[in-house]
């Protein structure tokens, strides 16, 4: 069985539960299978794929290299390479070249599973910071309090991360360092009919609008130390384009 398979299955029997989010096992069970998933396990070959003017190879269902197994495409700036999807989850890469960005963006409702498969890449990543005395609205279109989580490098081979529904970083934004390929799990996926539409974000710092911030606690105001910024809704860049490219991994078997 396929390290692809794998995953689905674990995912298919993790997600099934009808409750609103993952439990801590069914989380659990996931990451210790996608932690184990590696470049050849998805028809990816990490020394082979060197960026160029117009992206990057891909290699055949195998995943082994030489003249008559390599599949001569070539990627866009950014690449989707979609797996499987269904209510519950789906699962899928992101190919990204030297400089590509990912703006920030949210993931309402969602808990995602993100493995950095080779390469490295900058990560910057918001929670909200929920007001002590209004009820938040996710739908508003104005600035929007929110605690930085997560503002580092991550270079291959290393954890798996993990955003929840209100922490680890909901809203994350990518950078890419040098060519690089995030595998991802969403559960449940987006879905514009139940809600969890991807938007995105543009962050300020705190003091920008620091007369805004009456309604948090003095004493978490005053800890700021660079880590609060608003968010504000905005449409993602013009030149922002994530096409879908052809997945060359393991196919998997749906239940």
């Amino acid at each position: 069985m396929s390290a692809v398979q794998k995953l689905y299955d674990i995912c298919k029997t993790a997600f099934a539960s009808s409750e609103r989010y993952p439990s801590a096992i069914a989380i659990q069970r996931v990451r210790s299978v996608i932690e184990k998933i590696k470049c050849t396990d998805v028809g990816l070959r990490e020394d082979t794929l060197e960026q160029h003017e117009h992206g990057f190879g891909f290699f055949g269902a195998n995943g082994q290299g030489g003249r008559h197994s390599m599949v001569a495409r070539w990627a866009p700036p950014i690449s989707y390479l979609h797996i499987h999807e269904e209510e519950r989850f789906s699962m899928g890469i992101f190919c990204l070249p030297t400089s590509a960005a990912i703006p920030l963006h949210n993931h309402p409702d969602m808990t995602v599973f993100s493995k950095l498969l080779y390469g490295s890449m900058h990560v910057k990543a918001y929670d909200w910071i929920y007001a002590r005395d209004q009820e938040f609205n996710a739908n508003s279109s104005e600035a929007r309090l929110a605690k930085l989580a997560v503002d580092h490098v991550m270079t291959a081979p290393c954890e798996t991360a993990i955003l929840y529904p209100t922490s680890g970083g909901n809203m994350h934004a990518f950078t890419a360092i040098t060519p690089c390929a995030v595998l991802d799990v969403l559960a449940p996926p987006y879905s514009l009919e139940d809600g969890r539409n991807c938007t995105y974000y543009r962050d300020f710092p705190y003091t920008t609008y620091a007369s805004c911030g009456s309604n948090l606690d003095q004493e978490e105001a005053e800890c700021d130390d660079g880590k609060l910024a608003w968010l504000e809704e905005v449409k993602p860049p013009d030149d922002f384009v994530v096409q879908r490219g052809i997945y060359r991994g393991p196919e998997v078997v749906a239940l």
